[in-house]
């Protein structure tokens, strides 16, 4: 790839990072008022929407800036903590999703991805949640386990949104990001 390629890829997956963070600004809620500190947030949609353009590896490298550029704007109240658990949840989910897309850009193959990258991002954070929430609020592993239903449930309402614009969307603008 030419050096002019690159920098174009750079700046879209730059702009795209942008378009998250302001997401996030403007967008974020919880789901469950028991649970009030998981807060939905589309911030998520453009990096599938990278990810879906440019692979599952520039998908993760948007993922790591996005978390950085938004865990210490934005939502900076949840410090190192919201960090690890974006890029571990949005990581795995947009590797997942992202090796399964690259090869067979069908929107049959889209909608196979995104639920495996659903699944995968429920699952992987059902278990960091076991390890890395304790070790950052101090609750014991059963109170984790106690709110782990409201966590699971959660990953999959925020994942399966995200995924659901994700699809009506990438096909309508891919274009541009292509040229």
């Amino acid at each position: 790839m030419s050096q002019q390629k690159n920098s174009v890829k750079l700046a879209k997956m730059g702009m795209l990072v942008a378009i998250s963070v302001i997401l996030v600004y403007f967008i974020h809620f919880p789901i469950f008022p028991v649970v009030a500190f998981l807060e939905y947030d589309p911030a998520d949609i453009p990096i599938l929407i990278g990810t879906f353009a440019f692979g599952p590896l520039a998908g993760l490298l948007i993922t790591v800036v996005v978390s950085l550029v938004q865990g210490l704007t934005v939502s900076a109240a949840s410090g190192a903590y919201g960090i690890i658990m974006h890029i571990i949840a949005t990581g795995t989910f947009v590797l997942v999703a992202g090796f399964l897309y690259r090869h067979k850009k069908t929107r049959k193959e889209a909608v196979i991805a995104l639920v495996a990258g659903t699944l995968s991002m429920v699952a992987v954070m059902y278990f960091a949640n076991l390890i890395i929430t304790p070790m950052f609020t101090g609750w014991p592993v059963e109170a984790v386990k106690e709110v782990m239903p409201f966590i699971l449930l959660f990953n999959a309402v925020k994942a399966g949104l995200n995924s659901l614009v994700t699809f009506f969307l990438y096909k309508r603008i891919s274009g541009c990001l292509h040229r």
